[in-house]
């Protein structure tokens, strides 16, 4: 059993979790945890999972100090005749705790580790949980000498102990996303973290030997982490240059990881498009129409969503045609924010059915909650799961 702390948009996380191991392998275990009914967890492979520990034990306590207390004997028990030095570091979620009363608990274990003749090296907190970046530079997780302990609060009263076995390589997402040759702050910058949350909401958990198309491919942030994730990519734009723009960038990641992926690009209308198959999964950023810094009046907020509606359903119904029943699409489209907070959605939403696709019904998240975007962004990206009827 594994747990997964979630990212800033925990819903987003879920539904990732969910579309790869299924609905019933997954519990909500706190507002920012979820844990797993399964052997193993590839932090790697998840956009949506900063770090992943296995639970090794859940604590029944009635204050903190007591927990600490138990907390403490455990490791101490653990560690006693541990040989050669030990890094920890020890992260707390979803309790209402300090991160002084956080590192308390590693200097009162060092300590008496101390007295035992264990040497142990204890990372510092200045918050409760230590980011994700200080987890990843430190290596916590990756060897038996590199611990980072989670403490995590869960709903049902208890505390979830586990530990993490590695965080997201924070370094490696800033090189694919900021270190490639070719970027266009006009067609947007998906984050390649968002690209993976996407791929996996195909639901395809083993990629050997599936094509994954993306019709809108843009500077191709979408098929570069499908490439890494295993799938043979297909990209197709309607643009020269962004079809440029993805090839020298599929031809750099190339070279950053000695790899030679297997991977199309072409110049193609995707309203219109003859696609080869066979395509297995579909994944895209669609149209999101233009940017706007903000709000835009009624009337241009019409125009807009009239262009992108028709670009898009267009678009799918162009793709019905040429894929299987059963066929996985994940696409991102448009969704605009007013200074409410609420959003204007696109109107085909409403009837997907009508154009061929089944909407996948999550257990534990809403419609509601698919949309990405960060705090003063008018342009959101909602993220429809689909299924080819």
């Amino acid at each position: 059993m594994y747990i997964t702390i979630l990212g800033r948009q925990p819903e987003l996380g879920i539904a990732e979790l969910e579309r790869i191991f299924g609905g019933k392998a997954i519990s909500i275990t706190s507002p920012q945890t979820a844990s797993i009914d399964t052997d193993d967890f590839d932090i790697r492979l998840f956009g949506g999972v900063p770090k992943a520990g296995k639970i090794i034990e859940e604590i029944s306590a009635s204050n903190w100090r007591q927990a600490s207390q138990k907390i403490i004997q455990l490791y101490y028990d653990k560690w006693l005749s541990f040989e050669g030095k030990i890094t920890v570091g020890i992260s707390a979620y979803d309790l209402d705790i300090s991160s002084r009363e956080v590192q308390q608990v590693g200097i009162i274990l060092k300590q008496k580790l101390k007295r035992a003749g264990i040497s142990m090296r204890l990372i510092p907190n200045t918050e409760p949980a230590l980011n994700t970046a200080v987890s990843h530079h430190n290596k916590l997780g990756l060897s038996a000498n590199k611990v980072e302990i989670l403490i995590i609060g869960a709903d049902n009263g208890k505390i979830i102990l586990a530990e993490s076995n590695g965080a997201q390589n924070i370094t490696a997402y800033a090189n694919r996303d900021q270190k490639r040759p070719r970027r266009d702050a006009f067609v947007g910058m998906l984050p390649p973290k968002l690209a993976q949350i996407m791929i996996n909401m195909s639901g395809i958990s083993n990629p050997k030997d599936c094509v994954l198309l993306d019709p809108f491919c843009g500077t191709g942030t979408i098929l570069q982490e499908a490439l890494l994730m295993g799938y043979t990519a297909y990209g197709t734009d309607l643009s020269e240059k962004m079809v440029s723009y993805t090839h020298d960038n599929i031809e750099w990641l190339n070279e950053e990881y000695h790899a030679k992926f297997d991977y199309k690009v072409s110049a193609i209308d995707a309203t219109t498009a003859k696609w080869q198959s066979p395509i297995n999964a579909v994944v895209s950023e669609t149209y999101l129409g233009q940017p706007f810094s903000a709000p835009p009046s009624p009337a241009k907020l019409a125009e807009v969503s009239k262009n992108c509606n028709h670009i898009i359903t267009d678009f799918l119904r162009n793709l019905h045609s040429q894929i299987q029943p059963g066929t996985p699409v994940c696409i991102a489209v448009p969704a605009w924010r007013d200074p409410r907070g609420d959003f204007t959605h696109l109107p085909f939403i409403e009837t997907i059915a009508q154009l061929g696709y089944k909407p996948y019904e999550f257990h534990h998240v809403s419609k509601n909650d698919m949309l990405y975007y960060r705090e003063n962004q008018v342009v959101a990206r909602e993220l429809l799961v689909l299924t080819r009827i």
